[in-house]
């Protein structure tokens, strides 16, 4: 097999410990690094038949823009892209227990993200949205921590959301998953996305996936 190059879009939601919600997910949209192209032409085809000029955003959802996002859903899953996300139930992290701060339990999460489908025999450019004024140092961090295992990570640096459509489509559906874990969400176009996922689906999106599962990958972290 020969050496192959991996792009990995990763965004985070309700990441912050005091933000007063249940369920904290960090995930990625991945794709082999010589489909990048073929991907934001094909996203921008879908974005001109909607007249959608504006970013895509899970929060930006609604009755009229539901075909658009439908259409990007159906993109999704009739390619190569993968999906993977952690998901934790912050009321379980007891990090006092551990000896850890939340900020250490945050970077191990994001290791347990990337670090089951991580192959040495390939390349990897891993990219984080920009999130805040510690998303410089969140990356240096993360670069030290994966570096000690991993030389097959060659890049892995901040960028923001604007400038990649790949990493919009990892907000999209990791805010599906989010809002659904939520429950009792009153938006029917977000709603009827999420059936829409489901349908592509084996297992309800509230349970964790085979490990091997590539395409929706959902680990639903035990925090015993």
């Amino acid at each position: 097999m020969g050496l192959k190059t991996f792009n990995f879009y990763c965004d985070e939601s309700c990441h912050l410990e005091n933000d007063h919600q249940s369920y904290m997910l960090i995930s990625y949209v991945s794709s082999a690094y010589n489909q990048i192209g073929l991907h934001n032409a094909t996203i921008r085809q879908i974005k001109e038949k909607h007249q959608m000029n504006a970013e895509i955003k899970w929060s930006k959802v609604s009755h009229s823009k539901y075909g658009f996002y439908a259409d990007l859903i159906d993109y999704f899953f009739a390619t190569e892209l993968q999906f993977r996300a952690i998901v934790v139930n912050k009321t379980r992290i007891n990090n006092i227990a551990y000896g850890q701060s939340f900020d250490d339990f945050y970077y191990k999460m994001y290791y347990q993200l990337l670090h089951h489908k991580i192959d040495m025999e390939h390349r990897y450019n891993v990219y984080l949205d920009v999130k805040d004024t510690l998303s410089a140092y969140k990356v240096k961090k993360l670069k030290e921590i994966l570096n000690i295992r991993y030389s097959s990570i060659r890049n892995l640096q901040n960028i923001r959301s604007h400038e990649s459509l790949l990493m919009q489509m990892t907000d999209l559906l990791m805010g599906a998953i989010s809002y659904h874990l939520r429950g009792g969400g009153s938006v029917r176009a977000k709603n009827r996305l999420i059936e829409k996922i489901q349908g592509h689906c084996s297992l309800p999106l509230t349970y964790s996936t085979p490990r091997e599962e590539s395409k929706f990958n959902l680990f639903f972290i035990d925090l015993k």
